[in-house]
């Protein structure tokens, strides 16, 4: 998910020219991304050219740079937390604290995956409404671009890996060794029974036949 993002941002397939009207038959193809415009020529040579104004672009535009870089971002940091709280790596073994870093990694997925599919859905649904536009000419339409795709791709792989982290890694009592209790005396063990002198036992004897 975070590789289909990097190269989501950084690709200007974004837009490309509708071949509709006059434009069904043309030699030269047009691309926009997010950093940088493209041209295309039927020979195979591309010229981009990086926007050289910030503020002078459209505000969709400037949102969905500011998304997706977020994005980036957010994909990154919960790629470092998820190999935290991996079982097969060393770091915070046998701690509370490595749980804590994938769930952590899951909801930082989570997030970067949302931003991403709300920059891709936002200008997938621009580029619809101007493409059905009676009002534009044909000369300014554009169709939705291959990154757009796989921004959608990669946002889906970001939610699902998310979802997966956090269901997956839930906080668990640490296991503690076997303690074995001692055991209390009890009554039936067998006491040596005290000292007692004979004359104690002068009296407790029954009187015999012959003293009878």
């Amino acid at each position: 998910g975070m590789v289909g993002t990097l190269i989501t941002t950084i690709l200007p397939h974004w837009r490309r020219t509708a071949h509709v009207g006059t434009n069904i038959l043309t030699a030269v193809s047009y691309l926009k991304g997010l950093w940088m415009e493209c041209v295309w020529h039927s020979t195979g040579i591309y010229q981009c050219q990086v926007y050289r104004s910030l503020l002078a672009l459209p505000q969709d535009l400037q949102a969905a740079r500011a998304l997706m870089v977020i994005s980036c971002l957010l994909s990154g940091a919960a790629c470092a937390c998820a190999v935290v709280g991996m079982k097969c790596t060393r770091c915070a073994k046998g701690t509370p604290a490595k749980a804590t870093f994938a769930v952590l990694g899951g909801v930082l997925f989570l997030l970067g995956g949302l931003l991403c599919m709300v920059a891709v859905s936002w200008t997938t649904n621009d580029v619809v409404q101007n493409f059905y536009n009676p009002l534009l000419p044909s000369s300014m339409k554009f169709e939705i671009g291959q990154a757009l795709y796989l921004g959608f791709i990669s946002s889906s792989l970001s939610l699902i890996g998310g979802t997966l982290l956090c269901l997956s890694c839930q906080d668990e009592a640490p296991s503690r060794p076997y303690q074995a209790q001692p055991r209390a005396a009890t009554a039936t063990a067998a006491t040596a029974p005290s000292y007692r002198p004979p004359a104690a036992f002068k009296d407790n004897r029954a009187p015999s036949v012959t003293s009878a």
